[in-house]
């Protein structure tokens, strides 16, 4: 993969199938307000991890990347030096290259954390992760910051996760908390939730959706109409997104 270009300071988002990305119009949007001609923001879609070595080879005048879907994780072997954050979670999302290093940090617990902290309520002590993914590391990291616990969701769980076929009544009485962190109701597949018994569900319930388009998925629908408080992960990109800016220029 060879990128060409003549903006003097690019940036990207590195991914798979990602043309629906937040990143591109936001930092897009960014640039043009703060009058940066010379700044772009690119869409990086890898069918393969192992074109992520080209990339950067390739693309002169690189000063940042993002990650996502599905690369968070497979992305880690390729840095040459981690964010102590980045070892806690093992998840990275921003990537800022200095001469020929790659350094790796993960900004997701930053929004994730400054995004869920305006919701909480006293009572919402424990949660529920559904999905293991890299977004979920950094949603399981900010947990453990704040002191509430939390269990893991899987489809193909671990000795210490859950099916969701395991999520009963009593599950959701316990865990007033639950998180999405799978791509289930991104558009556009917006019928699709993740299966939970929801008529248990009320108005002691928080249900936070790391999912932004659409900004009520069916996940958060089903909780809104059974009195729950709802939060999506528009929030969550916008202030990651920030703190990735403010790492690519410090």
């Amino acid at each position: 993969m060879v990128n060409t270009g003549n903006k003097k300071n690019r940036y990207g988002l590195v991914g798979k199938n990602i043309s629906y990305s937040f990143s591109k119009g936001y930092f897009t949007q960014k640039f043009a307000d703060m009058g940066l001609s010379e700044h772009s923001y690119e869409n990086f879609d890898l069918q393969h991890i192992n074109e992520f070595r080209e990339l950067v080879r390739n693309t002169q005048g690189l000063k940042g990347l993002n990650v996502t879907i599905p690369y968070k994780e497979e992305v880690l072997p390729f840095l040459t030096e981690m964010d102590k954050t980045v070892e806690q979670i093992g998840a990275v999302n921003t990537i800022k290259p200095r001469g020929k290093e790659l350094i790796g940090y993960n900004t997701d617990a930053f929004g994730f954390q400054k995004s869920l902290e305006p919701f909480l309520a006293k009572h919402h002590t424990d949660a529920l992760i559904l999905g293991t993914g890299g977004a979920s590391k950094a949603v399981a990291f900010v947990l453990r910051q704040l002191g509430i616990t939390y269990r893991f969701v899987s489809r193909n769980p671990t000795h210490d996760q859950i099916r969701y076929t395991d999520v009963n009544a009593e599950t959701v009485q316990q865990y007033q908390i639950i998180i999405n962190c799978t791509p289930l109701g991104t558009f556009p597949d917006v019928a699709k939730k993740p299966a939970l018994p929801y008529p248990f569900l009320n108005k002691e319930h928080l249900l936070y959706d790391l999912i932004y388009n659409p900004s009520k998925t069916a996940f958060l629908l089903e909780g809104e109409s059974h009195g729950a408080t709802i939060c999506n992960g528009l929030r969550m990109l916008e202030l990651q997104a920030e703190k990735a800016w403010d790492i690519w220029n410090s």
